[in-house]
């Protein structure tokens, strides 16, 4: 007997022990995947599409089209069956003879990064096939007369989504690294896949959301958000922390940012390689941040109003008075820069010069162009988020999350769940993902004011919006400025961005548009010089004139903006403890609302 022979049954009971591992693990998996669907949580046919009429207008327009231009249809319809025969006669040849697939002619696409798309006939079959479908889709929706703009925009969109949805690389009989991770590991990853689809249903009340990071990876205050200070000051609205100063003198006058609270604000302190905060501290500011509640149901009369005089004013307020000064140099992220510019402009109003300067990252203020996110802003969706809310109280953090994340869907949907649920990979500890699933819901009242006031009717930058008791333009905007925003946005898009700061009052402006997207592009510390900037000091141009004569500069736009905040800082005394004799210190940073759960 050979030594291979007598390891046979030693080896033979290996695989048989692990083969009843993992079908105890799978008999247990289904079990729990029965329990999470079983309180899967309702969620309202008009939050999962767009209204029918969309379609139905868009079929209507086809068949308008067909009835007065039959011929462009046939033209396009017949196109396509040729090119698909022709490809299916090509594919059937290398499969009799054995031959490699035909070379691919089209640009090549991350989602088929395996050889085999290219190299074996069957999945490079599928895969040019498919291409050829999203092409022909694509073709006839930009065909369509009769509709508008906005229409369009919105049938391509999700018409692109069902394209997405249907690549062959998300099927696991049609993925071969997916195929190929499973022989590998005798069925062992797919067992792992199913173990993370479990997970991600359970953490979601029976939604699919994909965990984009390992959650264990991080704890926020231990190697995430650690930049040392201190809770000085909390409301209900949010917790005010003070940075430790770095350097022996700061600027007299203190800056306070205020983050957007659709997400948690430690995505500018997340690693002190890469954190904001810490950066601005050690150029010998003065550093506040509000921390902003996570909303329950009991904050659902919470309004726009609210979020600026006990959320921004007066924070502002209470800034001074820890400083002794008579004004703060404050900056707006996101939505919390468009409330900034609301809070200006009541200031403004009341005579209430305590902002010297401010700051807009990534802001939209004139929502005459909406972007991408567009889409999912017109009556269909939002009188079903405002039945949502009126209902719960708030808009759940779900909504948020997946809205987002099809925006990009096959990098934050697709590529993700075949990394998880197919090749049964654990989520990548990735600081910047990990914050990104930690996000916070909206008041009731504040997310229909703001879908409703701001982007659908676009107040601030016509008419006037009332908030807070006065009625507020643009033009009550009259600080000195600087507002960034970022290149590839698919938020807050840099030209409706640069617009609303071409309307805003202040005589004193200065605009700068970073290179990549909403949160890259302001997540973007001078020591990786990975992304550069623009800047023009001419802003009566229009979008396209300004970026065409705009000067590019290598690396972070931050010691620029470092620059032009430090002279509005005044003189420099003596560094600040946080806190003082009214003001103690309540919690260390990153305080206690960050990680706080609202009741449900």
């Amino acid at each position: 007997m050979t030594t291979t022979d007598r390891d046979l049954p030693e080896q033979e009971s290996r695989e048989a022990t692990e083969l009843e591992k993992n079908l105890r693990r799978i008999e247990e998996l289904s079990q729990r995947l029965v329990q999470v669907m079983g309180r899967r949580r309702q969620v309202p046919a008009g939050l999962q599409g767009p209204s029918p009429e969309l379609y139905a207008h868009a079929a209507q327009a086809m068949m308008q089209q067909w009835a007065t231009d039959p011929a462009s249809l046939i033209e396009r319809q017949v196109g396509y069956w040729a090119d698909t025969v022709k490809h299916f006669a090509a594919a059937q040849q290398a499969f009799l003879s054995g031959m490699k697939a035909p070379e691919d002619p089209g640009p090549k696409d991350r989602r088929f990064a395996n050889p085999l798309w290219d190299t074996n006939p069957w999945f490079n079959f599928l895969k040019q096939q498919y291409l050829r479908n999203s092409a022909a889709i694509s073709e006839s929706v930009k065909a369509i007369e009769g509709l508008d703009d906005r229409e369009r925009r919105r049938l391509e969109y999700f018409a692109n989504q069902i394209v997405n949805m249907m690549s062959p690389a998300n099927f696991l009989g049609t993925n071969p690294d997916a195929l190929e991770r499973a022989v590998a590991t005798e069925g062992r990853s797919l067992v792992d896949g199913l173990e993370n689809l479990v997970r991600d249903l359970e953490a979601n009340d029976g939604e699919l959301i994909v965990s984009l990071a390992d959650r264990d990876a991080f704890s926020i205050g231990q190697n995430i958000a650690t930049t040392p200070g201190a809770v000085v000051w909390r409301n209900r609205m949010l917790e005010l922390i003070q940075y430790e100063p770095t350097t022996p003198r700061v600027h007299e006058t203190p800056l306070v940012i205020f983050p957007p609270w659709i997400n948690k604000f430690y995505i500018l302190d997340l690693k002190a390689q890469n954190s904001l905060i810490k950066w601005i501290v050690d150029q010998g500011f003065t550093l506040f941040v509000a921390s902003w509640k996570n909303p329950g149901p009991d904050y659902a009369d919470v309004s726009l109003s609210t979020y600026v005089d006990e959320g921004i004013i007066a924070t502002i307020r209470e800034v001074r008075a820890i400083c002794g000064t008579k004004k703060v140099n404050a900056v707006g992220y996101c939505i919390a820069g468009t409330t900034l510019s609301l809070a200006l402009g009541v200031m403004r109003k009341r005579r209430d010069h305590s902002v010297n300067s401010a700051s807009f990252f990534t802001t939209l203020t004139d929502f005459s162009d909406q972007g991408e996110i567009g889409v999912f802003l017109d009556n269909d969706f939002v009188d079903a988020i405002e039945a949502e809310v009126d209902r719960k109280g708030i808009l759940d953090r779900l909504f948020m999350a997946r809205t987002f994340s099809f925006l990009r869907s096959n990098d934050l949907v697709y590529q993700p769940a075949i990394r998880s649920y197919m090749l049964g990979e654990s989520p990548p500890a990735f600081d910047l993902l990990f914050w990104n699933g930690d996000g916070t819901n909206l008041p009731a009242k504040m997310a229909v004011e703001y879908l409703r006031g701001l982007y659908q009717q676009n107040l601030l930058a016509t008419s006037g919006i009332a908030v807070a008791g006065e009625m507020v333009t643009l033009a009550d905007v009259t600080v000195p400025l600087c507002a960034i925003a970022c290149e590839t946005d698919h938020i807050a898009g840099w030209r409706s961005s640069y617009r609303g700061v071409q309307k805003m009052g202040a005589k004193d402006k200065t605009f700068i548009l970073s290179e990549s997207g909403h949160v890259a592009g302001i997540v973007n510390p001078p020591t990786r010089n990975k992304y550069g900037h623009y800047t023009n000091a001419d802003l009566s141009l229009d979008p396209a004139a300004w970026r065409a004569g705009a000067e590019r500069h290598e690396g972070s736009w931050w010691p620029r903006w470092g620059a032009w905040l430090g002279p509005r800082s005044g003189p420099m005394v003596a560094a600040r403890a946080p806190g003082d004799s009214t003001h103690p210190a309540l919690a260390p940073a990153p305080g206690t609302y960050v990680t706080e759960e609202p009741p449900a």
